[in-house]
């Protein structure tokens, strides 16, 4: 079992600067999604009194979509509105379910002003 799981953790890829926006914890009626930095993510959804539970490394990218499993063992998430600021909140739509992030990486804080070079 812990080489099946040092497997897939080595599968993960961190997710690309240029989807960073999907970096973090989001909820839905009936889903939950935790994307992390490093690759990882955790999903679960109630539909139709079934209940479906993904735990996985991302493989990658589609344009907007993501790729989570193994190379022979996978699932596409649809993303038909990728991360966007709506009304002050994080909203992206995934199968079909609108999303909002509850909690995420800290937003970029800009560099501090360099030292005072005086004596």
């Amino acid at each position: 079992m812990l080489a099946v799981v040092g497997v897939l953790a080595g599968c993960a890829k961190p997710v690309p600067q240029e989807k960073a926006d999907y970096v973090g914890e989001w909820r839905g009626r009936a889903m939950a999604l935790l994307i992390t930095q490093d690759g990882s993510v955790a999903y679960e959804r109630i539909k139709g009194g079934a209940r479906t539970k993904i735990t996985g490394p991302i493989q990658g990218f589609k344009g907007d979509d993501f790729v989570v499993g193994i190379p022979v063992f996978n699932t596409t998430f649809e993303v038909s509105r990728p991360p966007h600021e709506e009304g002050g909140k994080w909203k992206m739509t995934v199968d079909g379910v609108e999303l909002t992030r509850i909690s995420g990486p800290a937003p970029a804080q800009p560099a501090p002003p360099p030292a005072s070079s005086r004596i």
